[in-house]
């Protein structure tokens, strides 16, 4: 098989877009924030205004960062599924292990954001996280990979963006009126408060119905890694995921002028568009690593996105810039209001290292 045909078992390209991903998450957002508390000019809140999320309407830089995290997840089904179909693994074995994953999920989410560990039920939240927002997109992106052939699979992404589109502006809600993309007289978040009652989390993000988005935008990230997985030369998969990636954000960016993009409770626009710029990050990603061999300044990332779970768990459980802040306290009286930005980066480098050291020892913990 020739060099361009070739396609390996292990995508690198997804492993550091995932790794890119996580480090947005547990180190960007802080970074920027402190810097521009430090430094205080119009550049520096630009950025940091970029890792926040909008009020409403609107999209920023730091909105992508959790469709990604779906889609990365979404890319690698075809190759994790395959493998075991292949391996003639039954069915019940796939499901058994399915559900085993969507279990531990909601249960880290819970962990993370919904307060387990509080002990205290009026802190608890069912539904409120992005890992089980994953929970919900793999598991039935994955029951659809299993069982349907793939123009099917196309037919439930075009599905779930309708479907949730018209959910959202058809019913009316009671007490309240028709529903419409406004915090708290959209449909999605009476449904919410209506199916988890005093455990809601009383945000004004969905998540219940949102499923239906939150398995779209997997799909879509299944769907590049179909295309990965194909005997296509390297060159065309790059083409085609960015051609993707282009026309999957003009779309959502088209419907969005009459379905608003609301990144809060996940609208269909929201998904089309997040999920080109998903495509478009997907093909820089794999033209430079997997196309252009560029891969030396790819293990930072690597590290990262090997564990990505594990850092997204410990970086919500443990305070790392507290931490840092044990070691490093003696520099806040030379660095004044830039100290922020040393603990930042000091927090960080102590959670990195623990992923480095985990990455030496082959240390990788899957759910």
């Amino acid at each position: 098989m020739s060099e361009n045909l070739a396609k390996p078992n292990r995508i690198l390209s997804i492993d550091v877009l995932r790794g890119f991903d996580m480090l947005l998450i547990i180190f960007a957002d802080r970074f920027f924030i402190r810097l521009n508390q430090g430094a205080g000019t119009s550049f520096t809140e630009s950025l940091a205004n970029q890792f926040d999320h909008p009020e409403w309407f609107g999209s920023t830089f730091y909105d992508i960062i959790m469709p990604l995290f779906l889609f990365v997840v979404g890319a690698v089904i075809p190759f994790s599924l395959s493998k075991r179909m292949q391996e003639n693994t039954s069915k019940s074995a796939i499901y058994k292990k399915l559900i085993k994953r969507f279990v531990i999920l909601f249960i880290l989410g819970w962990i993370v954001q919904g307060n387990l560990l509080d002990l205290d039920l009026s802190t608890f939240h069912v539904f409120s996280n992005t890992l089980q927002a994953i929970a919900v997109g793999y598991f039935f992106s994955c029951i659809a990979y299993i069982n349907l052939d793939r123009k099917w699979l196309y037919a439930i992404f075009a599905f779930c963006l309708i479907v949730y589109a018209l959910i959202l502006t058809v019913p009316t809600i009671p007490g309240i009126g028709k529903s419409v993309l406004l915090p708290d007289r959209n449909y999605a978040l009476y449904f919410d408060q209506l199916v988890f009652g005093r455990f809601d989390d009383g945000l004004q993000y969905t998540w219940f119905l949102t499923g239906l988005g939150f398995t779209a935008t997997t799909l879509s990230g299944l769907f590049a890694g179909e295309l990965i997985k194909s005997k296509l030369p390297r060159e065309k998969v790059a083409l085609y995921l960015l051609i993707a990636g282009i026309a999957a954000l003009g779309l959502g960016l088209i419907w969005g002028i009459w379905h608003p993009i609301v990144k809060k409770i996940w609208t269909s626009s929201f998904v089309l568009a997040s999920s080109g710029v998903c495509y478009i990050l997907l093909a820089l990603f794999y033209w430079v690593i997997d196309v252009k061999g560029k891969i030396k300044w790819t293990f930072p990332l690597k590290v990262i996105g090997m564990n990505a779970i594990t850092a997204y768990v410990l970086s919500h459980v443990f305070n790392f810039s507290r931490i840092a802040d044990f070691l490093l306290f003696g520099l806040e009286q030379y660095t004044g209001a830039y100290y922020g930005v040393i603990n930042t980066i000091g927090g960080f480098a102590i959670l990195y290292l623990l992923l480095w050291y985990m990455y030496q020892n082959k240390t990788f913990i899957k759910v």
